[in-house]
């Protein structure tokens, strides 16, 4: 999930050397990662948590939000989560903490890919499958295939920027999937099947459909089977599409109001903490906690869950747009970011981003609860804590891995700085530094 304004500003401003580019290309699409290595029991260094407290607070600033929920694990030095601010923006709320539950978005396409490749693991379905064969009766979808739907390869459009406005100033009504779908498929193709990277909602509830047509099985049943069982995630949950409300405790989300066209309303704050999670279904209406998303991630990146061909196929990656770097690619419903891999997302409300570096072991969870920067903004502050935790030098008994991040933390706020979007009063964005390459996000 995304909205429109929050996705047309997502960039990731960073200046990388050309060997270093080159070097990193060949991580993209590696094949199953070892499982993370084992987490060394403590905190993190008091001088780093002041450091990745420190961004996580300005960048709060600069999203308009008024809490935070962040871990950041360094198996080989310590962790560092914590719930910054408060849960709402009323005089006197409460304080946040890691136990909160939030809603995850767009990290939602992740478990539905997973569920795709157990099943194609089971024999029950494969990539090359059409969705036709599924949805025989939906016209639109020839020559369209599941993995297609995954990757963002199908070429159809997205139904989300026709509709942010109404979700975030209805987010309670419920919408039903082929209301969104008809609504992505009433717009123009954004290109062939399997040609190019093109960003769709539409395609995850597409693939919800198909893969609940092939199984006869609900989606908490396919999540539960797949994913939340056998990572034993007790906080994760799928919400029928009535339910309105987060499981407590949670923080209240804001969201701009956004005009006709998808621009923000920057003087109209909304409180979109009832929402359905119909908005985005497999695509986007999952919640969860701050530690089931860290067990979630490190499993996805390590390739757990999953058979070692299934994971290879999962994290064969598409460049995000032709003038992408090499080192950022979109796979079976992940983003690589060097060798980083996760996903980040924003439903009106909240924005979340997940990260794991396989091999080190080295993962980061944010959630802001303010939507407008969107999801983009949420993956430049992990990827910013990132940078500044791949530094830690390791305790006793330990060795601190070499990580190659292709970013600094200070290229990273340097793009959050960039694309603010509704600066608060005394926040202005910073100029853009034209000599920086400045690619879409994933999300």
């Amino acid at each position: 999930m995304g909205s429109r304004a929050g996705r047309l500003k997502r960039t990731t401003a960073l200046l990388v050397s050309a060997a270093l580019v080159l070097g990193l290309a060949a991580c993209t699409g590696a094949g199953a990662a070892p499982q993370a290595p084992a987490q060394a029991g403590g905190s993190l260094p008091t001088d780093v948590t002041k450091q990745l407290q420190t961004a996580v607070t300005d960048a709060m600033t600069r999203a308009g939000a008024s809490g935070a929920i962040v871990g950041v694990w360094a198996p080989w030095a310590g962790s560092w989560t914590a719930g910054l601010g408060t849960v709402s923006t009323d005089k006197g709320a409460a304080n946040m903490s890691t136990s909160m539950s939030f809603r995850i978005a767009s990290n939602t396409k992740s478990m539905t890919c997973t569920v795709l490749l157990a099943l194609v693991d089971g024999g029950q379905v494969a990539l090359a499958d059409p969705v036709s064969k599924y949805l025989p009766r939906m016209v639109g979808l020839g020559g369209i295939t599941l993995g297609q739907l995954c990757q963002n390869t199908s070429g159809i459009a997205d139904y989300e920027p026709s509709l942010a406005a109404q979700f975030v100033t209805n987010p309670t009504r419920q919408w039903i999937p082929m209301e969104l779908i008809s609504d992505g498929l009433a717009e123009p193709l954004a290109g062939n099947p399997g040609v190019q990277f093109a960003y769709s909602n539409t395609g995850f509830v597409l693939l919800g459909m198909a893969l609940q047509a092939a199984t006869g099985r609900s989606w908490s049943d396919l999540y539960q089977a797949y994913v939340w069982g056998p990572l034993g995630l007790k906080h994760t949950s799928l919400p029928d599409s009535g339910v309105l409300t987060l499981p407590s405790p949670h923080a209240e989300g804001y969201a701009s109001a956004l005009d006709a066209s998808g621009q923000p309303i920057c003087d109209t704050v909304l409180n979109d903490t009832q929402l359905s999670p119909s908005i985005g279904w497999t695509a986007g209406g999952v919640v969860s906690t701050l530690g089931d998303l860290k067990t979630y991630v490190q499993a996805l990146a390590g390739g757990t869950l999953v058979s070692a061909a299934s994971s290879k196929a999962q994290w064969a990656t598409v460049p995000l747009s032709g003038s992408a770097p090499t080192w950022q690619g979109y796979g079976l419903g992940v983003v690589t970011l060097g060798p980083m891999r996760g996903h980040d997302g924003d439903i009106p409300g909240f924005i979340s981003a997940m990260m794991t570096e396989p091999k080190s072991g080295l993962t980061v969870v944010v959630m802001l609860n303010n939507s407008t920067v969107g999801g983009g903004f949420a993956q430049l502050l992990g990827m910013q804590l990132a940078s500044i935790a791949s530094k830690v030098p390791a305790v006793s008994g330990s060795k601190a891995p070499v990580i190659a991040l292709p970013w600094s933390a200070e290229q990273a706020k340097q793009a959050m700085d960039e694309n603010t979007i509704c600066p608060p009063k005394g926040v202005t964005p910073a100029p853009a530094n034209t000599a920086v390459p400045v690619p879409q996000s994933a999300d």
